[in-house]
């Protein structure tokens, strides 16, 4: 079975990572896969993916509009490539799937990764007349089902497929740890707390510097670190300096490789005003990060408060403080929460057992398919 994901950009976003991921698990004998991408600035995960075995094509557009103007090349690319079945991701590259479907009948999911409240109005609005021109959405998790049959009211069917991670791939590497915290200048008395962002408002990282800035006044031990690259790039750098935490806030850039990063890390904290089922936050429970989180959106299923880490409510932030301070002063616990944090996503957020799901959907959405004909 020939398959093409479509997304707007292959940049390390979650949706994007699981792109890369996923094809590393998915049946081989059984399927083929294509990904098709807009944003040629945008490409950090083309190489995972042609490294994978995957085959990935630029249609470059500028902005959305012209990500419209290309169905008429995707279909060509479609028809060219006997491609059986089309799977979007995000909203713009969503919308094309949908007149794609439209046009050619040809089956088409989407991967929907965040609740309809956080949207724009007109990608709200695209999304309710749009919704049905497609087999079949999947929901990332509960929240994101509920938020969709709450908002649009669907005719077709919404299936909740929980994102998962690669347990055995994201594995906490002492040497990679050691050779990391030896290259940042962190001795072992330091801890280090870190995130994996792109630097946008709902991942708040002004009120993680926050967070952050608060702690170290009772904790002068505390590093912080934030991975990732964004549009509010400036304003966390202007922020970082007023908070005087130039010295202390480490800002490495887009990494296309993180497990080094997330083996460094002792404390992984979100602080999210909402999510989907982040990506980040599971590769980092995976490699044994102790985790300290708002609860937003998805979030609060992957995490048992006090069991795998620990959650405060989106509109108190501030309070983070105090589990950090808890982890900070019991070293012990660190180790015991990153251990249970793994435990937690070996047991109930596998990726093989999202690729297997995935793959059964594809055979159905095939076989009805086939049955209509």
């Amino acid at each position: 079975m020939k398959v093409l994901h479509i997304v707007k950009s292959l940049g390390r976003g979650g949706a994007e990572m699981l792109l890369q991921e996923t094809l590393k698990l998915h049946h081989r004998d059984e399927f083929e896969f294509h990904y098709m991408y807009f944003l040629p600035w945008k490409n950090q995960m083309v190489e995972g993916l042609q490294k994978a075995g995957g085959t990935v094509v630029n249609f470059s557009a500028k902005n959305n509009i012209t990500i419209m103007l290309q169905v008429p090349k995707i279909i060509s690319y479609i028809r060219k490539n006997n491609i059986q079945l089309v799977h979007c991701h995000l909203p713009w590259a969503g919308f094309a799937g949908r007149l794609i479907h439209k046009l050619t009948g040809i089956p088409v999911l989407y991967s929907e990764h965040n609740i309809q409240d956080r949207y724009h109005f007109i990608t709200r609005t695209l999304n309710r007349i749009t919704f049905n021109w497609q087999n079949l959405v999947i929901a990332v998790s509960g929240d994101v089902a509920q938020s969709i049959q709450r908002s649009i009211k669907p005719v077709i069917p919404v299936q909740t497929i929980l994102n998962g991670v690669n347990t055995a791939q994201f594995r906490r590497d002492p040497a990679q740890r050691m050779l990391k915290r030896n290259e940042l200048g962190l001795h072992d008395g330091i801890v280090l707390i870190g995130t994996i962002a792109v630097f946008r408002f709902q991942k708040r990282l002004i009120e993680w510097l926050e967070v952050i800035a608060a702690i170290r006044k009772k904790h002068p031990q505390v590093k912080a670190c934030i991975v990732g690259d964004g549009p509010l790039k400036n304003e966390i750098l202007e922020h970082i300096t007023k908070l005087g935490l130039n010295d202390h806030v480490i800002l490495p850039g887009l990494q296309a490789e993180v497990k080094p990063w997330l083996s460094a890390f002792d404390i992984f904290m979100m602080t999210s005003s909402f999510e989907g089922l982040p990506i980040a936050l599971l590769e980092s429970m995976s490699m044994e990060c102790a985790v300290v989180c708002t609860d937003a959106g998805g979030i609060k299923e992957l995490i048992r408060n006090g069991n795998d880490g620990f959650l405060e409510p989106v509109d108190d932030w501030k309070n983070l403080e105090a589990p950090l301070g808890y982890l900070i002063q019991h070293p012990q616990e660190i180790r015991k929460f990153g251990a249970s944090a793994r435990s937690r996503v070996e047991a109930s957020f596998s990726m093989l057992s999202m690729v297997d799901q995935l793959e059964e959907v594809y055979r159905q959405v095939m076989l009805t398919q086939k049955t209509k004909k």
